[in-house]
């Protein structure tokens, strides 16, 4: 069965769809259109976000709106030039967006349609560890660090700005990275998918009058990314060798080991590992649900 994109706004589709026949295949072959069409807009959503495909996005969602309007309204002349640039704006977005095109493809590549928790869990528990190697030594010698895992919200923006390493998080790697008067200690790190993703990022800078004299541009910076996104960021101060995390908006200095533990394994593994089995019974309770609204109507 071939449905367009525009019959997903229909009414009419959707009521003939939950007043179909729960055992036949056309019911069955609408609720595959349904699923495969929600699964690549969704794929490309999570592709985009981050990079400055997003902002290309808005405008085209600016050109639809000023599209759906001038036809609305009769405008002739502006519905004609919408409907030239939408026309020609796909081509002149593969272009101008080759790279962003080019990767994402690559993405997809290399993705895998099901990646078993158990095993995410054990690498996001090996990187805490990692991370508190690290921390431990570079502490005791006072020797400062700035490091950023990206989490929800993308971080391609600052990710470009680094030199590019795509490494496996080991404490020693981290060390190293830090070490003073190194080429890569200066600027942050950058973790992405459980990887070092770049080095020597730069990240936005806050601007809170509130923010103490005693914390520097390692902590502004880890403060400003903790204000534009979900981003953990941990910070090993270069004056005292205290750690520091921010998330969310929020800072919190002098932390002990045991509590910047605390924080990185309930952010990093157990909080993730519950948001995954969430999303699952989310997904499953929406298609049961789905099914007890369609044999309702039909009774």
């Amino acid at each position: 069965m071939n449905v367009n994109l525009s019959q997903f706004f229909e009414a009419s589709y959707w009521q003939e769809l939950f007043t179909s026949n729960l055992l036949s295949w056309s019911f069955l072959v609408k609720v595959l259109d349904i699923l495969v069409v929600w699964f690549v807009v969704y794929k490309l959503i999570m592709l985009v976000r981050g990079t400055k495909a997003v902002q290309l996005l808005k405008g085209v969602v600016v050109f639809f709106v000023l599209r759906l309007i001038a036809g609305l309204i009769g405008l002739t002349t502006v519905l004609w030039i919408m409907n030239q640039i939408i026309t020609y704006g796909v081509i002149a977005a593969i272009v101008i967006f080759q790279p962003e095109v080019r990767r994402g493809l690559e993405h997809i590549g290399r993705s895998s349609f099901w990646t078993p928790t158990r095993k995410e869990a054990a690498e996001e528990d090996r990187m805490v560890k990692a991370f508190d190697k690290a921390i431990q030594y570079m502490a005791k010698r006072k020797i400062g660090a700035l490091v950023t895992i990206e989490r929800s919200t993308g971080l391609d923006e600052y990710v470009e700005t680094g030199i590019p390493l795509d490494a496996d998080i080991t404490g020693e790697l981290l060390i190293n990275i830090f070490i003073p008067n190194t080429p890569l200690h200066d600027g942050a790190v950058i973790i992405k998918n459980n990887k070092i993703a770049v080095s020597c990022a730069y990240l936005p800078l806050s601007e809170s009058q509130l923010i103490p004299k005693e914390f520097g541009t390692r902590h502004r910076a880890a403060i400003g990314i903790s204000e534009v996104s979900d981003a953990l960021t941990f910070v090993v101060s270069e004056e005292t060798g205290d750690v520091s995390i921010t998330l969310n908006n929020t800072f919190i200095p002098h932390l002990s080991q045991d509590e910047y533990l605390k924080i990185l394994h309930q952010e990093l593994v157990e909080r993730n590992t519950k948001d995954k089995d969430e999303k699952k019974r989310s997904l499953l309770q929406q298609f049961i649900e789905g099914i007890s609204l369609s044999k309702g109507g039909k009774k």
